[in-house]
């Protein structure tokens, strides 16, 4: 596959996921005749999100959006996935750490806002933190699934898990209650809505014993912010025949398909030359390039989903993003200090 390369700087930082933007209204008020959404790493998400622009005379410009999350400024960090659903935007953070540990409770929340508003002024964004009640319903949800998963490691469980506890503790945090020694880190890399409301989430870790990437499905997303309660999961499933034999992948990003069905990325556990304890444990989920791959829920047989190869992104072994639109494939990689859209 031959690629375009569109280059932009966004706040002097790297971006993680391509959402296509909806709103007729905002792309109007940027003259542009397409456009896309994607969330910054590692800052607040209300300093984080940004719109990759194409005008009406087919130059490409990037737009750093102004936002306010109210009371919930500053408290929020690493946003990874977006996903479209009922008229929002949302916003899932990684609910992970960094590359040593351990987990953050600033990464574990979700946030949305509507596209139209980001027409003028600054845009209102809600964001819900919840206090790690997210990797609760994962790793039920996982231990309940009929899947095989990867042990993370006996220092993966010490950085991630064991010292997460015990700083909460430390602090007489409340949340301390929803992680057990036993659990898996959980990094969210991806996210889409399904057709019945709920969300699937396409993780970056765990992994199964297998290597391959595991989703979880998970219902009441919305309903967090109408004090509806809380999310759980319905179901855990591994994408199964895309992993090459002796590697670990994990989910980079997840779009629907307008025909039905996703495409996905799937790619390494996480980043190499940047310490990464994931990778000192499994060295073999680091040197794997990204894939581009489609895949159908209703195929699957049991917890197992089939998906099939579109592309092999080699070189690239960190594309952050994919959308399938007007029957062309784009991709954004995450670059240092700049955003990179790539046009197939």
């Amino acid at each position: 596959m031959t690629l375009r390369l569109v280059e932009f700087v966004v706040a002097g930082n790297e971006a993680s996921d391509l959402l296509p933007v909806r709103s007729p209204a905002l792309l109007a008020a940027h003259r542009a005749r397409r456009g896309f959404w994607t969330v910054l790493d590692e800052g607040p998400v209300e300093q984080c999100l940004a719109l990759l622009l194409e005008r009406e005379g087919g130059e490409w410009t990037a737009h750093h959006v102004d936002a306010d999350a109210g009371a919930e400024n500053g408290r929020t960090e690493d946003g990874e996935a977006l996903a479209h659903h009922d008229g929002w935007v949302y916003v899932f953070g990684s609910h992970f750490g960094s590359k040593r540990g351990p987990l953050r409770p600033r990464r574990a929340f979700v946030a949305r806002f509507r596209e139209d508003d980001a027409v003028g002024g600054r845009l209102p964004v809600r964001v819900v933190r919840n206090r790690f009640r997210l990797h609760r319903a994962i790793n039920d949800a996982l231990a309940g699934a009929e899947l095989s998963t990867l042990p993370p490691g006996e220092r993966v469980r010490q950085r991630f898990i064991v010292e997460t506890v015990a700083r909460g503790a430390a602090r007489a945090k409340s949340w301390v209650s929803r992680l057990a020694e036993g659990d898996l880190p959980v990094n969210v890399e991806a996210a889409a809505f399904t057709p019945h409301g709920t969300v699937l989430l396409g993780l970056r870790f765990p992994v199964t014993a297998a290597g391959e990437p595991i989703l979880v499905e998970l219902t009441g997303v919305p309903e967090m912010f109408t004090g509806g309660g809380w999310p759980r999961a319905v179901g855990a499933y591994a994408l199964t025949g895309v992993t090459p034999s002796g590697t670990l992948t994990g989910f980079r990003a997840v779009a629907p398909l307008a025909t039905g069905g996703y495409a996905a990325i799937v790619g390494s556990i996480d980043a190499l030359g940047k310490g990464s304890v994931l990778l000192n444990e499994h060295p073999q989920g680091g040197e794997v390039t990204s894939r581009h791959v489609r895949f159908w829920p209703e195929k699957a047989s049991g917890h197992l989903v089939p998906a099939e190869l579109v592309a092999d992104l080699a070189p690239f072994h960190h594309v952050e993003g994919l959308a399938e639109v007007d029957g062309r494939c784009w991709y954004v990689t995450d670059e240092d200090h700049r955003v990179a859209l790539w046009l197939g």
